[in-house]
């Protein structure tokens, strides 16, 4: 049983992302959303944590949230992938639960 963890909030703001990842089990995917498509930019703190949970999770990252932010996907750390909202229903049809974290 996978579950899908949602996260909206920066990692400047607060701890969703680093908790959202000690608690994740292998198999189990992240979607970062809204201000959390921060962290995914390489060379921060949560961009080293999520590049270390590759090896058991897959994270995922909205386009859509990065274009918002005038973020360009050449930016994000090695190994995330990009979704756009299709890829985003997908995510929840394939996994068993969704967890969101704020």
């Amino acid at each position: 049983m996978s579950m899908l963890h949602i996260v909206n909030k920066s990692p400047f703001e607060r701890n969703a992302v680093a908790s959202c990842l000690s608690h994740a089990s292998e198999g189990d995917a992240v979607l970062l959303i809204e201000d959390a498509v921060i962290g995914a930019v390489a060379g921060s703190q949560a961009a080293t944590l999520l590049t270390s949970a590759l090896t058991t999770k897959a994270i995922y990252v909205l386009g859509e949230d990065l274009a918002a932010r005038g973020i360009e996907q050449s930016r994000l750390a090695q190994g995330l992938q990009v979704v756009d909202y299709s890829g985003f229903v997908d995510l929840t049809v394939q996994h068993d639960k969704t967890q969101s974290w704020l």
